[in-house]
């Protein structure tokens, strides 16, 4: 038997487009004489429909895409699908060959934790599947069933010589690693080699990796597609075990983040018809980073960055931005924000009269900023990027209608610290960002001699504390008896509670972690707790 597994990039609620591309699949999996094709979770619809499965139209679509499907003779098909029965809907993937539907399997374990909430759609099946396909028996599992034990140890017991695993599996960081050590714990428990296939490409906040696989009977990785790219992998299945087929390298860690955020802005732009980008450049660290992914994403000719220095702005920022723009080759220009700012004073002074300077001024020239590039928008149809981290995001440190303002968040899961760390890592790719971007210390240049230390710990203990409190659930006590200082922890927890209004607000953006600030983190904004 020889498998192909399609790792492609649908697109949500396109059922007729996701179509056509797996009979593309299918005709190039027949030429090379595959015996089965093998999709992703949900591939006829894209992950995840959400609320789209709660419309009947949306079966009717589903039907009649899988009708096409039926009609592709001499090769079976793995169809992953949402369907309803009755009052019910199932997570499914049907097997079809030659005009026949050989068999349905409904996926058993529903994720609700995370960024799933699939119990909100689906009923869980009760059944395993083992279906024939050239002489063997094999077992269809989707995505969550491969992370527990009795899907896989049913499939076993009903007759399967192999497993095939239909998944739409998120990236974060070390996911990769985490889906071959499951994988193997299956193969270990029941015995049966494993052909793994998953989706690629953005779909909002989520980003798809690929990175399908196959293990043989000793746990052994005997097929690797490539990270990220959409590809036909062909592995055979000979002598009751799946058999050695190249193995594309995957990318290292810095190197693995850096794609999935170039991933995340691409499909973001592209499959909602965006012409191209807009982006504030300040000559710091996180607009430099957020500009050299969007160049990798869309290409130069398709990003502009805009510059808007006032009186705080440092020569060295307006020198190491026009130095970058030079090096990548995008559009790019400078419109000075002080004569705007001369006006809103102006029009202030009256009722600010005897009240001191304060963040109010420093969020003025952040708003000027962002009603120009939301003009510049406007204008071109250009979708406006936002360069805040998350380490940002969890504290405050960023202006509402200000830098805030935009339609993507290129870096909100991405911690201060990591954006040095990819910064660093895509230097080593082609010299880029000019180093001084690097090395200087942080400033939102809003006021005389300003750094981000004036008002928030150390970035290294900041984001130690932000990783422990909201991506481990660690209580604030936890943290401190760690040994990170007391008064840090306690101001980071404050921060990250009392700003909870901003994120609310926030674009979305990719997630890279296990816990970003989107899907997955559901805080109230009023609340006591701490």
């Amino acid at each position: 038997m020889r498998i192909a597994l399609a790792q492609f990039n649908p697109v949500v609620g396109d059922i007729a487009g996701n179509t056509a591309h797996i009979l593309r699949l299918a005709a190039q999996a027949q030429a090379a004489g595959a015996d089965v094709l093998v999709t992703p979770e949900l591939a006829l619809t894209g992950y995840s429909p959400e609320d789209l499965l709660l419309r009947d139209s949306f079966y009717t679509a589903v039907n009649q895409g899988l009708d096409a499907l039926l009609d592709l003779d001499g090769i079976t098909l793995v169809i992953g699908h949402p369907v309803k029965i009755g009052q019910e809907r199932f997570n499914a993937a049907t097997v079809m060959r030659d005009g026949h539907r050989l068999g349905q399997y409904h996926k058993m374990l529903l994720p609700n934790d995370e960024v799933f909430d699939e119990c909100r759609y689906f009923t869980p099946g009760a059944a395993p599947l083992v279906v024939e396909v050239a002489g063997t028996q094999v077992g269809i599992l989707i995505c969550e069933d491969m992370w527990h034990v009795e899907p896989a140890a049913e499939a076993a017991d009903a007759g399967a010589e192999c497993l095939l695993v239909l998944n739409a599996s998120p990236f974060h960081r070390n996911k990769i690693e985490a889906r071959h050590t499951a994988a193997r714990y299956r193969v270990e428990e029941s015995e049966l080699p494993l052909a793994y296939v998953n989706l690629t490409g953005g779909q909002d906040e989520l980003v798809f990796d690929g990175a399908s696989f196959a293990l043989n009977c000793a746990g052994e990785v005997v097929a690797q597609a490539p990270a990220y790219d959409d590809a036909l992998t062909l592995i055979d299945f000979a002598h009751g075990d799946l058999q050695p087929s190249p193995l594309a390298a995957l990318p290292c860690h810095l190197e693995s983040v850096y794609r999935a955020l170039v991933v995340g802005v691409r499909d973001y732009i592209g499959k909602n018809g965006f012409p191209g980008i807009l982006l504030g450049l300040s000559g710091g660290i996180d607009s430099a980073l957020t500009l050299a992914i969007a160049v990798d994403a869309l290409g130069a000719d398709c990003v502009h960055a805009v510059m808007m220095p006032s009186p705080y702005t440092a020569d060295i920022s307006l020198t190491d931005s026009r130095d970058m723009v030079k090096r990548l080759g995008v559009q790019y220009s400078e419109i000075a924000i002080q004569p705007m700012f001369d006006q809103f004073e102006a029009a202030l002074a009256a009722q600010f009269a005897g009240l001191p300077i304060d963040t109010t001024e420093e969020n003025l020239q952040s708003r000027i900023r962002g009603v120009l590039l939301m003009a510049l928008s406007n204008k071109t149809g250009k979708l406006v990027l936002t360069t805040g981290n998350k380490s940002e995001m969890t504290t405050g440190y960023a202006t509402l209608y200000g830098d805030m303002a935009g339609g993507f968040a290129v870096l909100k899961d991405v911690a201060k610290t990591l954006v040095y760390d990819l910064s660093r890592w895509r230097n080593t790719v082609s010299d880029i960002i000019p180093d001084r971007i690097i090395t200087r210390p942080p400033s939102a240049e809003l006021r005389p001699d300003q750094t981000d230390q004036d008002s928030l710990p150390d970035y290294a203990i900041l984001d130690a504390i932000m990783v422990r409190y909201v991506e481990g659930n660690r209580s604030a006590e936890d943290i401190i008896a760690e040994g990170y200082p007391e008064a840090d922890v306690r101001k980071v927890v404050r921060l990250l509670k009392i700003n909870e209004y901003k994120r609310r607000q926030a674009p979305v953006g990719p997630r890279i972690t296990q816990r970003a600030y989107g899907r997955d983190w559901r805080y109230p904004i009023t609340n006591r707790f701490s």
